[in-house]
Order: C-alpha cells, then sequence, then structure tokens
C-alpha cells in the first residue's frame, strides 16, 4: 500500500476510532463528539457547510476506503459516523441548546437509528453501494436523530 492510500485508509477507519476490537461505529461516532466544541466556534451556518463537504469527501474516502481493504460497509470505516454523528447536532448548534446531556441524548439518538436502521435507512443500506451507500444511510440516521431533537425542542417550548 503506497502512502497517499494509507492515508485514505487512516481516514476511512476514522483516524483509528474505527479500529476498536468491538463496536467501531459506536467509538467512530463518541469519536466525532471532539467535533462539537467546532461546530459551536463556526455557528450554525459555517457547520452545515462543513459537513456537506465531509460527507462528500467521505462518499470517496469510504469508497475507496472499502475498496483497498477488499471489504463492502466494514463496521471499521467509521469516516461516514463523523458525518451522521455531527448532523445529529445541528439542531442544538443553531439553537444554541449544546449541554452535556443533549450531547448524551443526540449521541443516544444517531447510535440507535444507525442501528436499528429504520425506513428509509435500511432500504438505503440494502440497495446503495460504494462510498455513497456507506455515507448515505448514516447521513440519514444523524438526520432522523436531528429531527427527533427537533421536534422535542419545539414541543417542549409550546
Amino acid at each position: 500500500m503506497t502512502w497517499t492510500q494509507r492515508c485514505i485508509v487512516f481516514c476511512g477507519v476514522g483516524f483509528g476510532s474505527g479500529l476498536a476490537p468491538k463496536a467501531p461505529g459506536t467509538f467512530g461516532s463518541a469519536f466525532a463528539l471532539l467535533f462539537i466544541p467546532a461546530w459551536l466556534a463556526l455557528g450554525f451556518f459555517n457547520s452545515v457547510l462543513i459537513i456537506v463537504l465531509m460527507s462528500l469527501l467521505g462518499i470517496y474516502l469510504c469508497g475507496r476506503t472499502a475498496e483497498l481493504m477488499g471489504v463492502h460497509d466494514d463496521g471499521r470505516i467509521v469516516w461516514d459516523e463523523f458525518a451522521g454523528q455531527s448532523i445529529s447536532f445541528l439542531p442544538l448548534v443553531y439553537l444554541g441548546q449544546m449541554n452535556w446531556l443533549w450531547v448524551l441524548i443526540g449521541f443516544a439518538l444517531f447510535r440507535l437509528f444507525d442501528v436499528w436502521k429504520p425506513w428509509p435507512i435500511r432500504v438505503v443500506d440494502r440497495r446503495v453501494h460504494g462510498g455513497f451507500g456507506i455515507m448515505l444511510d448514516d447521513i440519514i440516521a444523524g438526520i432522523w436523530a436531528a429531527l427527533c431533537i427537533l421536534i422535542y425542542l419545539y414541543f417542549s417550548r409550546i
């Protein structure tokens, strides 16, 4: 493997966080919690822009990592968790509601949707392949988690 390929795989496995022997997706999602200060500092619109760029880059990184590792959507590939987990926190960044309780709730909701794979996540996971498929199911899980947070916050203010 060339130096460039090793760098791609290193990024694809979440800077090593996806190499945990058990629950690599959970470790990748937990690593993504380190991005929260950046999202808060950047603000909502800049965070959305960076997450979109992270997701577009992730299509390439995840697809190429899978190719280099000779796998499809291997659990060790967790760049997709970075994007999905980050999406789940966008309502909290927008509303300035971030605290440790919300961090835990956002983490738990994203992991729930990522593991449970309700519609349409399950369909995407089974039918969409390559880097796009690897990224898309986690992006949707992040959107589901963000929607749950938004709905709760909306109804708790009424």
